[in-house]
């Protein structure tokens, strides 16, 4: 089996956690999220660093990250909504790995974060303008970066086998 890293990029709330845990066990990997990651390096939750720290610190903190992890092979690591944002987070993961978007409408993705306070970007009293132009940002930028782009409209164990018969 191909050892290198599978990095799943895509919007907040397309499912890169749950279809990484998925993909890693079916693929016999090892799962890692990034804000996890980054959240057991400083002691702290995402939001406490964005809080504490504002967010050029917590990008500071996800670049090394990146760089870490891409010194591993045998991963499946759910990159945080922003980390393939910064073309140098996007380089240093492709050294060992291919890069898979999750592909989802702005309005699932909406349905989905609905009732959810964890996320920095988003609490805001324009949740929902924040979001869409947030989207209508980024999803390109994931475009150019994925190698694959997979629909994650769907349950999470089809996508974690459309990412399998895409890389695999």
């Amino acid at each position: 089996m191909n050892r290198k890293n599978i990095i799943l990029c895509g919007f907040m709330g397309c499912g890169k956690s749950t279809v990484g845990t998925l993909l890693a066990k079916k693929a016999g990997m090892s799962f890692v999220d990034l804000d996890t990651y980054i959240e057991k390096k400083e002691n702290k939750t995402v939001s406490e660093i964005f809080a504490e720290n504002g967010e050029a610190y917590f990008r500071q903190a996800e670049r090394r990250a990146a760089e870490e992890l891409s010194q591993k092979k045998g991963l499946v690591i759910a990159a945080g909504g922003g980390t393939l944002v910064y073309k140098e987070n996007e380089e240093a993961l492709r050294k060992t790995g291919k890069v898979v978007l999750l592909d989802i409408p702005v309005e699932r993705v909406a349905e989905r974060l609905k009732n959810d306070t964890t996320r920095p970007l988003l609490n805001r009293p324009d949740k929902e303008k924040a979001m869409k132009e947030l989207y209508e940002s980024r999803m390109p930028i994931y475009r150019a970066a994925a190698d694959y782009t997979v629909d994650a409209d769907n349950s999470p164990m089809k996508v974690c086998m459309d990412i399998l018969d895409a890389v695999m």
